[in-house]
């Protein structure tokens, strides 16, 4: 005699279903976890080229004052 008792037809299905979906559901959250790991080394090597730059442009001229009427084109 066999311990193991049989679901239902309709309770097997539903349930299979139900694996299904979660397998789909942990699917998406693996593919979703790499483009969040992607967007934050993009975010942080743009942070580490913002840096850069800064510095680049700290270190390229010094604190000088404009006047911003210098910067008109000619046709004012």
């Amino acid at each position: 005699m066999s311990t193991h008792t049989s679901l239902p037809t309709d309770t097997e299905q539903r349930l299979t279903e139900l694996e299904i979906k979660a397998s789909y559901a942990e699917d998406l959250l693996d593919t979703l976890n790499q483009l969040v790991t992607r967007q934050q080394e993009q975010i942080d090597r743009l942070l580490r080229e913002l840096g850069q730059l800064r510095q680049q442009g700290d270190t390229a001229s010094p604190a000088v004052q404009r006047n911003l009427r210098d910067e008109l084109p000619p046709h004012y």
